[in-house]
């Protein structure tokens, strides 16, 4: 039998198939459609220190390849994950449940980090795509020097592995990927979502309600899969990939560019099942090619002369 099982910052998952934060709930209801069970892990909705409601809708346009979205991080709170709901995932299912925050502040992200540090999570994934109030509303993760002091200040706190999920809005993610390992980061997830805009041409307004939002789907898997490489190159610690992913070969796309970890995300909306046809897909691949290991393949990339 093939082995499918990776270590990622020292937690063994038994396949390299993990969901992305934002587009798999806290798992309930995508285990009617296949058991988690069936997953490597699964990324929790992003989680804020105070509740959050959200933005007004319309919160999702649909584009060529992909979606938009501005959900705004609808979201219970920090305490309400870490005392009720991540107990019960943790006595329901067998996979690595990852925590995902977004914060405002530096004190914020720490606080959370320290309180997602008492629960059962294997992972705490930090999204530093979100406005630092005390810089001018910049988001953290667009400066090297404040991604590395974030990092650093939240893994005084944190007791759990953390990996930092980069933006691809950015001007160079590897800079961004080689700060956060400076500031102690034990991972990294990549990419965020790519900030887009949808017109409505009979209205002349934007669709989403509040006017931007972030572009998923395989539209943006080219990016993801040249960013991966790039920050396979920049760094030594491990990383996640996500994108676009909808097939076992994408998986290992990104799996030969880099990451050790595989996310799927807004492909789940089109089949909520799609984890069985994609581990379905590796294991073909891997007979194809007489691969007995997963983790053979991983940073295998050739570039052209």
């Amino acid at each position: 039998m093939a082995n499918l099982e990776v270590e990622y910052c020292g937690v063994r998952f038994k396949n390299p198939i993990i969901t992305a934060s934002g587009t798999f709930g806290f798992g309930y209801e995508y285990d009617e459609y296949a058991p988690l069970s069936e997953y490597g892990g699964f990324a929790c909705k992003g989680l804020t220190r105070q509740p959050r409601g959200g933005n007004k809708p319309p919160r999702i346009a649909e584009t060529p390849s992909g979606i938009l979205n501005s959900v705004g991080l609808q979201n219970p709170g920090v305490e309400v994950f870490a005392e009720y709901i991540m107990p019960d995932l943790a006595e329901k299912f067998d996979s690595n449940a990852i925590a995902n925050m977004s914060g405002n502040t530096i004190e914020e992200y720490a606080e959370m980090a320290e309180i997602l540090s008492e629960t059962a999570v294997s992972l705490i994934e930090m999204n530093v795509s979100c406005p630092n109030v005390k810089h001018g509303g910049l988001a953290f993760g667009t400066d090297p020097a404040v991604v590395e002091e974030l990092t650093r200040e939240v893994k005084k706190r944190c007791s759990k592995p953390l990996v930092v999920k980069l933006s691809p809005n950015v001007t160079s993610v590897a800079d961004i990927a080689r700060a956060a390992e400076a500031g102690g980061a034990d991972g990294v997830s990549l990419i965020n979502t790519l900030l887009g805009m949808r017109i409505d041409i009979n209205t002349r307004r934007p669709i989403l309600a509040n006017n931007t939002g972030g572009l998923s789907g395989p539209a943006v898997r080219p990016v993801a899969i040249r960013m991966v490489h790039e920050v396979y190159n920049a760094v030594k610690i491990p990383i996640i990939g996500m994108g676009g992913v909808m097939t076992g070969d994408d998986v290992i796309e990104f799996m030969i560019a880099g990451a050790k970890l595989v996310a799927l995300g807004t492909g789940l909306f089109v089949n909520p099942s799609m984890i069985l046809d994609v581990k379905r897909g590796i294991l073909e691949y891997m007979d194809r090619f007489g691969i007995k290991d997963i983790n053979e393949i991983i940073g295998t990339l050739t570039l052209n002369e």
